[in-house]
């Protein structure tokens, strides 16, 4: 496999290692600047009444609750006088790192990019793609699917006041609101990516679609393990966090197996052949087939 990569593979130029730690703290500076001058903008309030983009944010985060409690007029509170503020604060943090996240994944990109093979580059960018797509299709599903039906649970435990008790009523606070919201996009959106792990791992050669198959079950468990850990303590939210980790590790393992039949060449199977005994996961059971 070396024999077939020439110098034409190789990025153009030579760095030495201060031109790469210089180039290193522009990019870094430069994600650090667009950070800070994105959160400053999502923290400003311009208008009349004055709103800023985190107070937009927040709206749209607080909608699921507002249309469950719309009819008979909820409301939300915050019992210390710092709690908005901070309140504020996070949201436009969380804002301004998603916003940014992009443009600092290609700032790493064009870092590492020159130190890699035009194979190697042309192998790692569908996973550069994907990483933050596969992110914010857990968010929405949590927003759109998973917190409706968490939300409307939560609130199946109030108490009306004609059931001949004093009145129950929920009053969530901001910050906790907010907590709690951000916590489950991020373990859904975190939770998605499993397929980029694990393609990764297949393809840098620690495990191969056999060995992720028969470790099926041990993934199931896992994945219920997970959802009762990082999702409310409710049936509903664990199911639905649980299920599409199952579904994308299915999915995970049959694309590893096109991915590791298209990708092993002749000199890496003759290699695992070698040593696939000492290692279970290594790619021994597929080269011995051959």
């Amino acid at each position: 496999m070396a024999e077939d990569l020439t110098k034409d593979d190789l990025s153009d130029g030579q760095m030495s290692l201060m031109d790469h730690l210089t180039e290193l703290r522009s990019r870094l500076l430069l994600s650090i600047i667009i950070f800070i001058v994105l959160f400053v903008i999502c923290l400003v309030r311009i208008g009349d009444p004055s709103t800023s983009i985190a107070d937009q944010v927040y709206l749209f985060l607080q909608k699921p609750l507002a249309d469950l409690l719309a009819e008979r007029g909820g409301r939300m509170i915050f019992t210390g006088l710092h709690e908005g503020f901070f309140t504020q604060i996070k949201v436009a943090f969380f804002t301004s790192i998603s916003i940014s996240l992009p443009i600092i994944l290609i700032q790493v990109w064009k870092f590492v990019a020159p130190g890699l093979y035009k194979n190697e580059r042309s192998a790692m960018l569908p996973f550069m793609i994907a990483t933050p797509f596969l992110f914010v299709l857990g968010a929405a599903m949590v927003y759109y699917m998973v917190i409706p039906l968490a939300w409307q649970f939560f609130l199946s435990f109030e108490i009306s006041p004609g059931q001949g008790a004093l009145p129950i009523e929920v009053e969530p606070r901001i910050s906790e609101y907010l907590s709690l919201v951000m916590r489950l996009m991020f373990a859904f959106g975190l939770s998605f990516e499993l397929p980029v792990v694990l393609l990764l791992l297949v393809k840098s050669g620690f495990v191969t679609p056999e060995g992720l198959a028969s470790k099926r079950r041990y993934a199931i468990l896992i994945s219920f393990i997970a959802a009762a850990i990082l999702t409310p303590p409710d049936v509903i939210s664990q199911v639905m966090l649980a299920t599409p980790i199952i579904l994308l590790y299915e999915i995970s393992i049959i694309a590893s197996k096109i991915m590791y039949k298209n990708n092993l060449s002749n000199e890496q199977k003759r290699f695992f052949k070698n040593i696939g005994s000492f290692f279970p996961f290594t790619k021994k059971n597929l080269c011995s087939k051959e």
